[in-house]
């Protein structure tokens, strides 16, 4: 056999996401805020779209809605699908994107990918979240010029990023999501970890530290050792964290010195803004049939594609750049309408499923919350894990107890007589109103039998975790207070 070069034909099959489908992705995880800012460039650039402010509706004429108590779909009149089938054949009309309850069937995101060649001009997302923070821009400029497969999970890295630096989104789920093996997505992140500011990226607050230690060269032994207990530190346990690090008094004061000049959140410096209002995204009310979920459009204006412009367009002298330009434009807008749709049904499809988990607060409130994880959402809602972790982030729900963010819903639990355990939330409450109604300051094991007697069996350590995770003092400190304030 010859060791000359040669040309080999291969055969091979690949999952690749277009762009169009990342960006629809990314349409998941924006606030209404991001969504307008994501319109108006849209408009600003596509003269098919059009938009009329101030007909999207109001609170009480909300759209997409759905009866979780009986799992009965709201009547479609005019489902947007069915919209976006038919008028798009018409040269003389005008494709209405005013969300009018459109049908609660969720269709695939691959369908959004395949809208010709509009994703080349659609919405620049990262750019968004890097003016909008700062973070985003300043570590996506470090990685210009990485490419490979490496390069762009570092990329899709930096987009997860909360405002802090910090990772939220698990490893694995950006690895499964991009058809990518754990090793690869551990290298990126690595990638992204070596970048500046240094600690970012990090997925705790001791690997925040430690990131930070080792872009000074301190990462020594014995500083490891003070990082890996930095519970030790915030208790004042000193004696104990000299027997560990095996230094002596001075040593171990310079060591919490330099410690302390680390930054805890390195992305909260690129997050200069002023606070934004918050805009519910859905609305949720009793009815005589049950709990009706509503989407709230009344901050999104309603968008057209002008099929009549675009015929009149089409019917003038073009050469062929002006033909393949007004291609992508009908395209664009296209996938913008449909896009916008599909994200609408999303966060209904979520957000109905959360009512119906936790219907227990919507009826008693926080006392009834119910442990609940992505994970059993998106099963039960046949979706990804990562999909509904997207949707939950920026998105608030309003109802009769007030304005929660998707998020609040979800959290671990603790085991109750009634098999179906207690949210974390509801124990903070339980432990809460005990100690306001506490007439003798109580200990933290007598707040834990107390607790017990209604059914939530937490020991004595949980008591103390939520407590101080609350700011609600110690028996000691409380004692303390009492006696100040009599005094």
């Amino acid at each position: 056999m010859g060791l000359g070069p040669r040309i080999d034909i291969r055969v091979s099959q690949q999952l690749v996401m277009t762009q169009q489908l990342q960006q629809a992705i990314k349409l998941l995880a924006l606030s209404n805020l991001e969504i307008e800012a994501v319109i108006a460039e849209e408009l600003a650039k596509n003269p098919l779209l059009e938009a009329r402010p101030g007909e999207g509706g109001t609170a009480s004429d909300t759209i997409i809605r759905e009866d979780r108590e009986f799992g009965d779909e709201a009547a479609d009149p005019s489902g947007s699908d069915e919209m976006i089938g038919t008028k798009l054949g018409t040269e003389d009309s005008a494709v209405d994107m005013d969300w009018q309850a459109a049908a609660l069937e969720v269709d695939s995101f691959a369908d959004v990918g395949s809208g010709g060649g509009g994703g080349e001009e659609a919405f620049d997302f990262d750019r968004l979240e890097g003016g909008e923070s700062g973070l985003a821009e300043h570590l996506l400029a470090q990685l210009q010029g990485t490419g490979g497969t490496i390069g762009r999970l570092a990329g899709m890295i930096v987009n997860e990023l909360e405002e802090t630096g910090y990772l939220g989104t698990p490893l694995k789920l950006i690895a499964e999501e991009c058809e990518v093996s754990v090793k690869e997505a551990e290298e990126a992140l690595a990638l992204v970890q070596s970048l500046d500011p240094p600690g970012v990226a990090a997925r705790n607050l001791e690997e925040c530290i430690a990131l930070q230690a080792r872009a000074a060269d301190r990462y020594d032994p014995a500083m490891a050792r003070l990082i890996a207990n930095l519970d030790l530190l915030a208790k004042g346990r000193m004696a104990d964290l000299r027997r560990i690090c095996g230094v002596d008094e001075e040593d171990l004061a310079d060591m919490v010195r330099e410690l302390r000049a680390y930054d805890p959140k390195p992305g909260v410096r690129f997050a200069d803004r002023e606070p934004e209002a918050i805009t519910p995204d859905v609305f949720v009310r009793r009815t005589s049939g049950g709990w009706l979920v509503e989407l709230n459009n009344a901050a999104l204006p309603r968008v057209l594609v002008n099929r009549r412009y675009h015929a009149e367009l089409k019917q003038g002298p073009q050469d062929k750049a002006s033909k393949a330009w007004l291609g992508e434009c009908l395209a664009s807008a296209n996938w913008l309408v449909k896009a916008l749709d599909q994200r609408a049904r999303t966060i209904v499809k979520v957000a109905s499923e959360i009512v119906k988990q936790q219907h227990g607060f919507f009826e008693q409130g926080v006392s009834a919350l119910r442990p609940l994880t992505l994970a059993k959402v998106a099963e039960a809602i046949e979706m990804h894990e990562s999909t509904v972790s997207r949707v939950t982030s920026n998105k608030y729900l309003a109802c009769d107890r007030g304005m929660f963010e998707l998020k609040y819903f979800f959290g671990s639990g603790v085991a109750s007589e009634s098999g179906e355990g207690a949210a974390a939330e509801a124990v903070k409450a339980a432990i809460k109103d005990i100690i306001d109604d506490e007439v003798e300051v109580l200990s933290d094991d007598a707040v834990a039998a107390m607790l017990k007697e209604l059914g939530m069996n937490v020991a004595r350590r949980t008591v103390v975790k939520y407590r101080e995770a609350m700011g609600i003092g110690s028996s000691i400190q409380r004692r303390r207070q009492r006696k100040m304030v009599a005094g």
